[in-house]
């Protein structure tokens, strides 16, 4: 993952915080309409760039949609992933489920999807919390490209992006909005 100097640095930005905020809106009337008249809803933002995201969808619902109980949660997918053999033990972040999963419709909520591993990673986890009502899948962006059969419900916009390029969702300094910048590895 690029650090921070390597965003400032990003040759081209990709979407500036009002788009964001516009695709953001979207997802979240779309979440809204097939939601309508639950009770509750957990929304479960993947470590790191997923829980960002996930707090602006949190926050905007609780805009449009008061009566709905949102619960939110983080999860970290490290020991999860199927690269564990071949790769170094990943740093863990915390995992924080909001309440017993039982029942429940769940949103998992990342920036980008490509090859479906890191989802199909966040499956296992989120069952080993119970068995959700639904699961469904909420993301800023699908590069397409998928090595599993794993098809985000919610999605702000599909891009076509060269191998050689990451997508990386930034806070603003003010805390205030998300921005995304485009990269190379």
């Amino acid at each position: 993952m690029p650090n921070d100097r390597a965003i400032m640095n990003a040759s081209l930005i990709h979407r500036h915080a009002p788009q964001v905020q516009d695709m953001i809106h979207g997802m979240v009337e779309s979440i809204v309409a097939f939601h309508q008249g639950e009770a509750r809803l957990a929304l479960v933002g993947i470590q790191q760039k997923g829980v960002l995201l996930a707090e602006a969808i949190r926050r905007r619902l609780e805009e449009v949609a008061p009566e709905m109980a949102v619960h939110f949660g983080e999860l970290d997918v490290g020991l999860y992933r199927d690269d564990l053999a071949i790769n170094p033990a990943p740093e863990m972040k915390p995992t924080i489920i909001p309440e017993n999963l039982q029942d429940v419709g769940v949103v998992i909520v990342d920036d980008v999807i490509q090859s479906g591993r890191t989802i199909r990673a966040a499956l296992d986890a989120i069952l080993d919390f119970g068995r959700p009502r639904r699961i469904q899948l909420a993301v800023l962006f699908d590069r397409g490209q998928r090595q599993l059969p794993i098809q985000p419900d919610y999605v702000g916009e599909r891009v076509d992006l060269p191998s050689d390029r990451f997508i990386v969702l930034k806070t603003l300094e003010e805390g205030e909005g998300l921005e995304v910048y485009l990269t190379k590895k």
